[in-house]
């Protein structure tokens, strides 16, 4: 009887998606859900894995990794499995950035099921997103550098095939858009 009991109380919670909390079924308290945040470039070696390091650091600088997650994927599949390149490597450790353990993977039409945000850092990978992207879920995919109003640049380029400077430049954009981004998630979530 006691067990028929636990089922019918699992089976009546409810997540409520209005609030991005869901029940505590113990405490009768609310704990967060997660925002989860997807950062996408071509191949998910330069751009997108420098964007997911800088995040997630402002994310634990904030004290907010309990709530939000982030991850990184790329348009195509070449690189699938492999480090970022070293040069965003390098350049992202000259500012604190760890982004040694992360390996490139591809994006998949269940990312916009799964994430809040899915943010591209060109329109080319834009388009390409929106050639995946599931009906209703056209309000997830949008440019990485719309959180960087007050920016001249509204995409990041890639620097694969130039120098270091390159990613440097990458850096520049990624930290005022990070920033912009992590200020919009706390006043539309209430973080």
């Amino acid at each position: 009887m006691a067990i028929k009991a636990l089922f019918d109380r699992i089976r009546n919670i409810r997540v409520s998606t209005e609030m991005r909390t869901v029940p505590d079924a113990e405490m009768g308290a609310r704990t967060p859900k997660k925002i989860r945040v997807l950062f996408v470039c071509m191949g998910n070696v330069c751009r997108s894995p420098t964007a997911r390091g800088v995040f997630e650091s402002l994310v634990q600088d904030a004290g907010l990794e309990h709530v939000i997650e982030v991850d990184s994927a790329g348009t195509y599949a070449g690189q699938v499995g492999k480090p970022p390149d070293q040069r965003a490597v390098e350049a992202a450790a000259r500012r604190g950035y760890d982004l040694s353990r992360l390996r490139a993977r591809r994006i998949d039409p269940v990312d916009f099921e799964q994430f809040d945000y899915v943010l591209a850092m060109d329109n080319d990978n834009l388009r390409d997103m929106q050639e995946v992207l599931p009906p209703g879920h056209e309000d997830k995919a949008r440019l990485f550098m719309d959180f960087a109003p007050a920016s001249a640049h509204r995409e990041v380029p890639d620097p694969y095939y130039g120098g270091g400077g390159g990613f440097e430049r990458v850096l520049d954009l990624v930290e005022e858009a990070a920033r912009g981004l992590l200020t919009h998630i706390r006043a539309q979530h209430q973080l």
